[in-house]
């Protein structure tokens, strides 16, 4: 059996896979941020002991996590779960659950599963993309992760998109996340003199139901996901681009958002599908299951 735990902002999942990626268990709960670094380990630890209590025989580990671990310190960096930045995340892991563990962005969970088993999979390379309280992306080949020399291949939530944007977690200003993510939805509604708003959908609905503001919002949305998915394109060039997170519910994505693309895209017409994903939330900890092949 597999075991994947998916280290979220607000809930840590955990899944059971068996040898063909069929789920036997799912278990969910809140993660600890305002508790710290430990409490989080121990969330992790004690949601791998209920999903494996009952388990006959061996079984392996896999995480995903916000961030990506530093391949010069083995800490973890990039996380906007900011307790975790800088801690020993998979050597603490180890530790603690007695055994190996594979350790990898949520991003790359979420593309590897997609691609494995899900809306990519009969596609050579995918380009999977997060939309949610931060803006992640990975990458596939034949189906397989590219994680990249830095291990930051796909992070595409930190590139400029417009310099004089608003401040990023991360330092710098503008960045693709400080727009495309839930949190960029809402300030920049906001910004514009819209009311103010709990989340995403709320805007999205306010557009739907004929807000002006929320629905120049929602196009400024658009229009900033071409460009900046464009840039992906014109270096990768991927067979698909699928769409995970909360904003990838977003049904303008899959209709207009391919025409904001080709806007942008160095070619005379812009042929890569954007899909929706297949496996919905649950394909992080699918993927972080898989960090490891099934068995012979």
């Amino acid at each position: 059996m597999r075991i994947g735990i998916d280290l979220g902002g607000t809930k840590t999942e955990g899944v059971v896979l068996g040898p063909e990626g069929e789920e036997h268990l799912r278990r969910r709960c809140r993660t600890p941020v305002t508790q710290g670094y430990e409490a989080i380990l121990q969330t992790i630890a004690e949601l791998v002991f209920e999903l494996t209590t009952d388990l006959t025989g061996d079984f392996t580990v896999g995480v995903c996590t916000p961030g990506a671990l530093s391949q010069s310190s083995g800490t973890l960096k990039n996380a906007n779960t900011t307790c975790i930045i800088g801690k020993p995340i998979l050597q603490d892991l180890e530790r603690i659950l007695d055994r190996p563990v594979r350790l990898e962005n949520d991003a790359n969970c979420f593309v590897l599963a997609e691609a494995l088993d899900g809306a990519g999979q009969h596609a050579d390379c995918v380009f999977g993309i997060i939309l949610g309280t931060g803006v992640g992306g990975g990458i596939t080949f034949g189906q397989r992760l590219l994680s990249g020399r830095h291990h930051i291949a796909g992070e595409w939530g930190h590139n400029i998109l417009e310099p004089d944007g608003p401040p990023c977690y991360c330092g710098r200003r503008g960045c693709v996340e400080t727009f495309l993510s839930g949190p960029g939805l809402v300030a920049d509604y906001a910004r514009e003199g819209g009311e103010t708003c709990l989340d995403a959908v709320q805007v999205t609905d306010r557009a739907t139901a004929g807000d002006p503001v929320a629905a120049a919002a929602l196009d400024r949305y658009l229009t900033r996901f071409g460009r900046a998915l464009a840039g992906v394109i014109n270096i990768l060039d991927p067979d698909a681009v699928i769409l995970g997170g909360g904003l990838s519910n977003i049904s303008r994505l899959y209709f207009d958002g391919p025409d904001c693309v080709a806007r942008h895209v160095f070619n005379e017409d812009f042929r890569t599908p954007v899909l929706q994903n297949h496996h919905g939330d649950s394909a992080g900890v699918r993927g972080a299951a898989q960090l490891w092949p099934p068995p012979d």
